[in-house]
Parts: C-alpha cells; structure tokens; sequence
C-alpha cells in the first residue's frame, strides 16, 4: 500500500468516526514529508502507523486471570476460550464485524490494514528475531464480532504473561500494544494470595506499564475476589497484591476487584456475600465507564500524538540532527587536512631526495593524479567512516536517528552546507506551525463538550 492510499483510507475511516478530525491527517502528511526529507522516517513510512485509529482496549493478564471471561462477558457471546491452562498462545484483535457468526482472519489481516494497531507489525516481530515477522500469523489472529459493544472500537486480547514459548516475541509486542492503547486492563488471580510467586508476571505487566507517561490509562483488576469469602479477608488479599506491586516500583493506580457471578464460589454468609458483590458491581461499572470513554480519548489522543511528535522533531530530533552534522563535517575537515598533509608532505620528501617531481612534466601530471585520487578516495572513505562511527551511537536508542545521520551524510551531501547553522528553520517553522494546529482541533473537541462563554440555549430573557 502506498502512503496516498494509506492517508486515503484514513480520510474515509475518519469521515465515519470522527469528520472533526479529517484535517489532521494533512497535518500527519506535513510531518512525514518532514521526516522523509531529513531520513528519520523511510520513504514508505509515516507517523500514521504509530498510533491507532480505532479506539484501543488491551486486556493483559496471566493465564486463568479472567481476561477471556470479561471479553466474553463484555461482548455477550463466547467467543474466547478460557480455561485454567494456555488456550490460546496468540494476540487477538476483537472488532465489529457484519457477519451474524464470528470470523477469526490471520494475522496478516492486521499486518496490512493501516487502521489497526498491528500495522507492519511484522517488522517489529523481526527486530526480535529475525525472520519471524513472515510468521505472523503466529502471534496475531483477527475476529470479527456482530457485537453493540465492539461497534466503534478494537478490543485486544493477550496470551499469558506465563508462557515460556515465543516469550521474547510476546513481550515486544505487549509493548507496543500498551504504547497503542487507550485502555489497559492488567488481571491478576486473587486465587493465587502469594503474589510473590508470580514475581517474573509482575515484573513484565506491572514495569511494562510503569514505563509510559500516560500511566493512568492502566486498570489494575484483582479477579475472582469471590474465592476470598471463606476467610473473609477481601482487604488483606488487596493489600498483598498492592504492596507486592509497591515492590516493583508502583506507587499510584487505579486498582478494582471484581468476579463473574455465573462461576462463583459459594458463599453461605448471606452479609459477606452482598458485601463482595457491591463492592464488584461498583467496580465494574467504574471499568464499563473507562471503557465507553475510549472513542473520546482516541480523538484527543490521535491529535495530542501529532503535537507531541512535532515537539520532539524540532526541540530533539532535528536539534541533534544538526548537532551530529556539525560534528562530522568538523570530523571530515580535520581529516582531509591530516591526509592532505601527508600527501603534500611525501610529495616534497620525494622532491627533495630524488627531483624526480621536478625533472618530468609527465611524472608531475602523474605524481599530481596519483595523489588527487589517493585524496578523493580517503575523503570519502573518511566520510563514511565519521558517519557510521556517528551513527552507531544510536543503533540501540534512537534507530530513526541512526539512519538520519546516515541519510544526511551520503557521498553526494555537500560537505559545507551554506545552511549548516540554520539548518532546519523552514522545518522548525512548519512545526510550530502544526504545533498551533493541534490547538485548535483540541478546542474543535472541546466544542462537543463544554462551552466556556456559558451561552445558553434561549437568549430571550424577561425582567
């Protein structure tokens, strides 16, 4: 797929969610012109395809967490297994679909499709281990539900965090499903009251979480807290699970206990059996209510994701982009100087011990080509050198910048660019630019929402 077919169908798929956002996709395709002029995007990427269109709720957890049950729950049709053992080692993208009976697609399904937040995915699975991005129908699988609560939004559902196979793969992909999403339901078994005993599962969901910004859109969910009836001891299993996660660092959070009702434990006291279900009815309707409030936090993310990105171009991207350019010509300078010395140097010593220079027009011509040609070639091996060994810094932090450096230091760049120390003004102001543009579609959203000025609905008052 082409980027105009990709910005294409992103203008049809809006013009259907959301028409208020149709401008910023040309604000998106300003700043992936930007990005492919200066290589820190490839020609056949944009900044479209690192967030997703549709509203996002990843549901996480271990194995026998409940998270199938409440998928299944939410939706109102079973349509993933669940169970006390690994059912299903794959991701699976939830989404409305038109057909009366639920259809699973590959992985392939979302690896082509822009709109979903596996797009290219592939790639990713390859930067793990190379070559398992052909088999991405290994790890991601589509179904298409005839479902009222998926009208509008893509619910994901994860493998267990305890699965040793494809383990690598799995957490990289968890990753970029947490970074994608605008919903994070994290489960954890409350049949399980030593939480120590999952210390990996806890380190991979609860850091995993701990390490975005925009820490508040994760849900920690303690299921099955029916099973803590028999001793009555609701407060102290939270308060084991909530300290073993203070342990990993997590301070803050948004923690819910909750139970399914149709597989619940039974409960003879009457006062502790309504006092579990209050508590589990509050909470899932807090979560209900996260989770309707996506669509709306999908349309400030999408445009908050194109301001936070024009920041980091002009205050970081391309200030180091030019920080490094400046290096590497001084680099390139100090070099040719070093080599032009010693050519001019061997050429007087030979001078001098043999007058061959001087006793030959011929030999001059040739002695003058042969040392040109020594010259170009050490320039330009000097070039390339300065620029890898510049770029590797970023191999493992900054691959965009990596290929930045590299795409601006290619063998026909002018070494003296009469723009070097202004370099990227006209970027920086078309970022400022979009930067500014981001605000008013906030305030376009806020418009459907509130009205600051207090106007009311009849202008027409008496006395």
């Amino acid at each position: 797929m082409t980027l105009q077919e990709r910005y294409k169908r992103l203008k049809e798929h809006l013009s259907e969610e959301n028409p208020l956002l149709l401008d910023i996709i040309d604000n998106y395709v300003a700043l992936d012109k930007i990005a492919h002029k200066r290589g820190l995007l490839d020609a056949d990427e944009s900044y479209t395809s690192h967030i997703s269109w549709w509203p996002l709720v990843s549901v996480l957890g271990t194995f026998s967490a409940g998270k199938s049950t409440f998928i299944n729950d939410y939706i109102g049709q079973k349509v993933q297994t669940s169970g006390n053992q690994a059912v299903d080692d794959k991701f699976t993208a939830l989404c409305y679909g038109k057909s009366p009976e639920p259809v699973t697609l590959p992985g392939m399904a979302l690896d082509a499709d822009p709109r979903f937040p596996f797009y290219n995915v592939s790639e990713e699975v390859n930067n793990v281990q190379q070559g398992e991005g052909d088999r991405v129908n290994q790890y991601l699988q589509l179904k298409t539900v005839k479902s009222e609560a998926l009208r509008g939004k893509i619910l994901i559902d994860s493998p267990g965090f305890d699965a040793d196979s494809q383990r690598d793969t799995i957490l990289k992909l968890t990753n970029h499903i947490v970074d994608m999403s605008d919903l994070v339901l994290i489960f954890f078994d409350a049949r399980h009251p030593e939480p120590g005993a999952m210390r990996d599962t806890l380190d991979q969901l609860v850091k995993t979480a701990m390490g975005h910004s925009d820490a508040d859109k994760v849900l920690y969910i303690l299921n099955q807290i029916d099973t803590t009836a028999q001793e009555d001891n609701l407060e102290d299993v939270i308060g084991a699970w909530q300290r073993a996660m203070a342990q990993k660092g997590l301070i803050s959070g948004s923690f819910y206990t909750i139970f399914n009702e149709q597989s619940m434990a039974h409960i003879d006291d009457e006062s502790v059996k309504n006092r579990l279900k209050k508590k589990k009815d509050t909470d899932m309707q807090r979560i209900l209510d996260r989770i309707e409030k996506v669509g709306t936090e999908r349309a400030y993310r999408i445009v908050r994701s194109l301001e936070d990105i024009a920041k980091n171009l002009k205050n970081e991207k391309l200030v180091t982009l030019q920080q490094e350019l400046q290096i590497w010509t001084r680099n390139v300078v100090w070099g040719d100087m070093f080599v032009g010395t010693l050519l001019i140097g061997g050429i007087v010593t030979l001078e001098l011990q043999t007058n061959v220079v001087s006793s030959s027009t011929t030999l001059l011509a040739s002695v003058f080509g042969a040392g040109t040609l020594i010259a170009l070639y050490a320039h330009f091996s000097l070039r390339k050198f300065m620029a890898n060994r510049a770029a590797s810094k970023y191999s493992e932090s900054d691959p965009d910048m990596e290929r930045a450096i590299k795409h601006n230091t290619r063998w026909w760049r002018p070494l003296f660019s009469p723009t070097l120390k202004s370099w990227g003004k006209k970027e920086k102001r078309t970022l400022d630019t979009l930067v500014e543009t981001s605000k008013i579609s906030i305030q376009r959203l806020n418009d459907q929402f509130i009205s600051p000025s207090g106007e009311k609905e009849s202008t027409t008052h008496n006395g």
